[in-house]
């Protein structure tokens, strides 16, 4: 009995308080001997729930040996301001962004309709020239007024799929 008594009370001596983060969680190490080599054993105590996602990554990295030497609190300071410079710059962005969109659907009334993230395919489609409406339009000049089958070929490929033969559909030229 006395045996565990002096190893859980030399666990508690040789422990050393390294830091405590903005949450209240505390940061321990204690050297360890493993396999007759020093090591070091870093670990926490939660100040309230055991979540481990209250941990912020330059103490985590601490935690893993990533980092030799704990993070300071001028250095948690630091990273600290810089996350809240990007949280506010992302919100920024999105403002900007929801401006920019509702600018283009006010002045394209036919944009509400596409699908928010989805590809414009009208504009894309536009900015080739239709080699079949140049035809039907000099084809009037001449005074014909008839369409050939050729003439009158979609943009797009339609059908369900089920019809779908490789290499027989090719893009407008």
């Amino acid at each position: 009995m006395s045996k565990i008594l002096a190893k859980v009370s030399a666990y508690f001596r040789s422990r050393t308080q390294v830091g405590v983060d903005k949450a209240g969680n505390q940061y321990f190490i204690r050297p360890e001997k493993v396999d007759g080599v020093m090591k070091e054993k870093r670990w926490v105590i939660f100040k309230g729930d055991d979540d481990s996602t209250s941990i912020p990554v330059e103490w985590i990295c601490w935690l893993n040996g990533q980092r030799k030497k704990a993070p300071t609190l001028e250095e948690t300071m630091e990273l600290e301001a810089r996350r809240e410079r990007v949280k506010l710059n992302v919100a920024n962005l999105k403002k900007e962004e929801e401006q920019r969109k509702s600018i283009l659907r006010n002045s394209n009334p036919t944009l509400g309709s596409v699908k928010p993230g989805g590809p414009d395919l009208r504009s894309f489609i536009q900015q080739f020239p239709n080699a079949s409406s140049d035809q039907v339009k000099a084809s009037e000049e001449d005074g014909e007024k008839t369409v050939k089958d050729e003439d009158k070929r979609s943009t797009e490929p339609i059908g369900s799929g089920q019809s779908f033969k490789p290499g027989t559909w090719q893009p407008p030229t």
